[in-house]
């Protein structure tokens, strides 16, 4: 739990630039996915099944939008799963529009990896940020 208590500050310390962190977190197998599932203007979202698929989620998440704020305040855990709730704040960079939006990232670890991890946000918020 500390590891991972631990990327999730860095995350937001760093406003995204510790995709490394990340990276060294995951199983070779991971599956990823976010509510937004590739949804129009959110491709990037679609969901990954590799820590490779994984790094072109980080790669184009990060030339869409701008990390403003992430902060995780609470986390549960029991057995194999973690759940951290928390909010956070983005700036689209074709739009310049802002969304924050509270947040739920329910993770299952295995051999101290994350080997699933499923993100829920406000969808409509996200996605009123890509209109013009």
């Amino acid at each position: 739990m500390a590891t991972l208590t631990k990327g999730f500050t860095e995350w937001g310390e760093t406003r995204g630039a510790s995709v490394d962190n990340w990276m060294a977190l995951m199983a070779d197998d991971v599956q990823w996915q976010t509510l937004g599932a590739a949804a129009a203007g959110h491709e990037f979202t679609q969901g990954c099944r590799s820590k490779p698929d994984v790094k072109r989620y980080f790669d184009e998440l990060g030339t869409s939008w701008e990390m403003l704020s992430y902060q995780m305040n609470e986390f549960i855990a029991q057995g194999d799963r973690v759940v951290a709730m928390g909010e956070t704040s983005w700036k689209h960079r074709g739009t310049g529009k802002v969304v924050h939006t509270p947040l739920v990232n329910v993770l299952r670890m295995r051999n101290g990896k994350i080997a699933d991890f499923m993100e829920f946000y406000d969808t409509a918020a996200a996605m009123a940020g890509t209109l013009p």
